[in-house]
């Protein structure tokens, strides 16, 4: 089994939250801004870095939210970056809460995203999104 440890930031301003579109070969969705922390990488360099990277913001962290563990089969990997995965993935996700300090809003470039925006939380149910979406939601108080 492959281990991935990754860290993520909720970034909420008034009734909006801050989304990035992740695609790859694996499917697709808006996610939390966040990604995989590189070796030696404290969790919270790791998020606040790949925020600016994903959405061109840079953020102050604001505490721990949560620590998520998920396992991903074989079959549910497919092809990512060119690689075929013939084993299980387990996803260690480390999510903080953040605020906006400087930077503006543009898309990552060759990244794993494709976009990113600023969503209204009342529209977040109708908006095709990954599961650490709701996730996040539920641990902050943003999920009815």
């Amino acid at each position: 089994m492959d281990t991935r440890v990754a860290a993520y930031a909720l970034v909420v301003e008034g009734d909006r939250i801050l989304l990035p579109h992740w695609a790859s070969d694996a499917g697709s969705g808006w996610t939390m801004p966040g990604g995989g922390i590189e070796p030696g990488e404290h969790p919270e360099d790791a998020a606040v870095r790949e925020v600016r990277e994903e959405t061109g913001y840079h953020v102050e962290l604001d505490g721990l939210l949560g620590v998520d563990s998920i396992v991903i089969p074989p079959e549910g990997r497919g092809v990512v970056d060119g690689t075929d995965h013939t084993v299980a993935l387990q996803g260690i996700r480390i999510v903080y809460r953040a605020h906006v300090v400087g930077g503006e809003l543009a898309r990552e470039a060759d990244g794993s995203t494709d976009d990113v925006a600023w969503h209204r939380l009342a529209d977040i149910d109708a908006l095709h999104r990954v599961e650490l979406v709701d996730i996040v939601r539920r641990w902050a108080g943003l999920l009815d």
